[in-house]
């Protein structure tokens, strides 16, 4: 005869914990694995959500420092201090800082005041007598030169793209000046020529100048809305030394050709403005270089 003991009692409950389960509280127990399995898969999925925001997060503030701090704003021999003052509001509008002011005005109050919150961009604004001192200074790979009056075909200097163009197309992950000019006279035929591109804003032909401040937003407003698109891994623009070299393979070319020399002279000119529009990349100079070398070399072969 089994007595009722701890033991028992025990026992007891261990077999009515058994039998009092039932299919439905199965069934109950099934939907909390799931549960807990969904929210784990939820966390995972968030924490590897989390950690691409993150990346770019910082690709896009690796951008951002790298569009304020690589492009250069250069007035060349501004006119008037007010002048200087409405561009570097211009400037703080869209994210630039780097104003240069190549042999300006003595910069009276006005400047400061034109700026309003862009006051700062006129007080760290660095100033040079000629282009030249700044491009040497600066050591800047890609030089933009702004018109208002748009050349043809045949205009071999320089022929100009759209601030569209310009925006699209522009990597900022080496130096970049964009220069504005005089406002009577603009930039002189030399100063364009030494600019790897040209940039014009199609405007009516009855009154085609712009004021200085408002070509330049319209300029700026294109470069800041295709910030993000810059910095591409493996499309670093090549540089101002590597395009040198190229041009220089190529003049070497066309030298060994036995054709006239103004022929010459425009065949220079016309490569050199397919390569500043294209924006080649580091990768395609350096094997179109080793093209034209090889080229060079078969030539003298013969």
């Amino acid at each position: 005869m089994v007595k009722i003991g701890d033991a028992a009692v025990s026992e007891e409950k261990v077999v009515e914990t058994a039998a009092m389960s039932s299919p439905e509280e199965k069934e109950e127990s099934v939907p909390e694995k799931q549960s807990t399995s969904t929210k784990k898969s939820k966390a995972k999925k968030q924490s590897r959500g989390t950690a691409r925001s993150k990346i770019v997060r910082e690709q896009e503030e690796k951008e951002t420092n790298l569009f304020k701090e690589n492009i250069y704003i250069v007035f060349v021999e501004c006119e008037t201090p007010g002048n200087i003052g409405f561009l570097a509001r211009t400037m703080a509008n869209f994210g630039l800082k780097n104003l240069v002011l190549i042999n300006p005005p003595t910069l009276t109050n006005e400047a400061y005041y034109q700026a309003t919150h862009g006051k700062y961009i006129v007080e760290n604004a660095k100033i040079y007598p000629t282009l030249d001192d700044f491009y040497q200074s600066q050591r800047i790979d890609f030089k933009v030169a702004s018109t208002g009056m748009a050349g043809g075909s045949y205009n071999l200097s320089r022929i100009p793209i759209r601030p569209e163009e310009l925006g699209k197309s522009m990597n900022v992950s080496n130096k970049i000046a964009i220069l504005f000019g005089r406002e009577g006279n603009g930039l002189t035929n030399n100063e364009v020529s030494d600019c790897d591109i040209c940039v014009s804003i199609p405007t009516d032909p009855t009154y085609p100048i712009m004021n200085i401040s408002h070509a330049a937003a319209i300029i700026f407003y294109e470069l800041f809305k295709n910030k993000h698109d810059y910095g591409v891994e493996g499309l670093d623009e090549s540089s101002d030394l590597e395009k040198e070299y190229l041009l220089k393979d190529m003049r070497d070319l066309i030298n060994s050709l036995d054709i006239p020399e103004h022929k010459k002279k425009n065949g220079l000119k016309t490569f050199n403005n397919i390569i500043s529009r294209a924006f080649i990349t580091a990768r395609e100079a350096h094997t179109f270089k080793g093209i034209l070398r090889r080229l060079k070399n078969k030539i003298g072969e013969q």
